[in-house]
């Protein structure tokens, strides 16, 4: 490890075991952390997608069950037009909620259709409309831009309900990762603007705090999809020098929000041995200290995103269960 990087985050913490069955995928991606670097970022987002994109290409239209649209609406003021990603029951059975979705990617990889499969199966049962926002990415478009963009695009799914379908009252925000953090942002602007009002937020594995000083922030290196140099990579691209400094928005990192209350039902999982997992769980008990209404989820032995790696574990079959389960009852409510 550089010597700048040890002065950040000083020596490797312990961190609990793996879960036996997520042991064999914990080097599945390598030492990647070693080509983190700006010059490297074309090489990075083509190595993601391509990792991430495996068998045959996904069938948003489920068989026909989905309609699929893609449109451009207004970005933040001043800003370019952003581009969302819009999947509806193709039978029309009356208002529906809506899944706001934000996908994950480090806040540098990612685009509108990354995750939105963990979603389908509620517009095929036509029980919901998935709007997915396509956000700038930084470095080359920095805080504040990737969360203006996901407001922007929730402000345009709220004042366009009717023509989607979708029921003003169920307006569920969900991202996971770095979607997760800017979803959770992205609940505090529409708080503090006062508009659009949110149902839930669905916030899995979020990405909250720029600072780094947790023990679970020190205690992976070198292992499974995100360490705590992918996590110095991905804030200090978002925030360049500010990173870790006073002059960081909570919008950009929710962990640093003093007032949690007026917030959306909540639901938060983590793994026990992931970076993000203190930080979750901080966040997660002064929602619920605020009187917000909060599902807490931790998986003993499970890494980051370890229920995509290895979907078939029992531990990321439960987790998947629960977290669909949840979905299903809030947009059934």
């Amino acid at each position: 490890m550089p010597d700048e990087m040890k002065e950040i985050f000083g020596e490797v913490t312990r961190k609990p075991p793996y879960d036996p069955e997520l042991a064999p995928f914990v080097h599945v991606f390598g030492d990647t952390r070693s080509m983190l670097s700006y010059d490297q970022l074309p090489a990075i987002r083509q190595t993601t997608a391509q990792t991430l994109v495996t068998g045959k290409p996904l069938d948003l239209t489920v068989d026909g069950k989905v309609t699929v649209e893609e449109r451009q609406v207004p970005g933040p003021q001043g800003a370019p037009d952003i581009t969302l990603l819009i999947l509806r029951p193709s039978e029309n059975l009356g208002p529906k909620a809506a899944l706001y979705h934000i996908h994950g990617g480090g806040m540098f990889v990612g685009d509108r259709r990354l995750g939105v499969d963990a979603l389908l199966s509620f517009v095929a049962a036509g029980k919901a409309v998935v709007v997915s926002v396509e956000y700038r990415l930084a470095p080359e478009h920095p805080d504040p831009a990737p969360v203006e963009d996901c407001y922007a695009g929730l402000v345009w799914t709220a004042r366009n309900t009717t023509e989607l379908g979708i029921d003003p009252e169920r307006l569920i925000v969900v991202g996971g990762s770095a979607g997760g953090g800017l979803s959770a942002g992205t609940a505090l602007l529409a708080r503090d603007r006062g508009y659009p009002g949110l149902s839930h937020q669905v916030l899995m594995c979020p990405m909250l705090d720029d600072r780094l000083q947790t023990h679970s922030s020190h205690m992976v290196e070198g292992e499974t999809s995100w360490d705590r140099r992918s996590n110095l990579f991905g804030w200090t691209a978002l925030l360049g020098d500010r990173r870790g400094g006073p002059d960081v928005s909570p919008y950009a990192a929710p962990a640093r929000a003093v007032d949690l209350s007026g917030l959306p039902r909540t639901y938060i999982d983590t793994g026990s041995a992931e970076p993000f997992r203190d930080e979750i769980l901080d966040y997660a008990g002064r929602l619920s200290e605020a009187g917000v209404s909060v599902d807490l989820h931790m998986w003993g032995g499970a890494f980051h995103g370890f229920e995509s790696l290895a979907p078939d574990t029992g531990v990321s079959r439960a987790s998947l269960a629960t977290r669909q389960d949840f979905i299903r009852r809030a947009v059934e409510s």
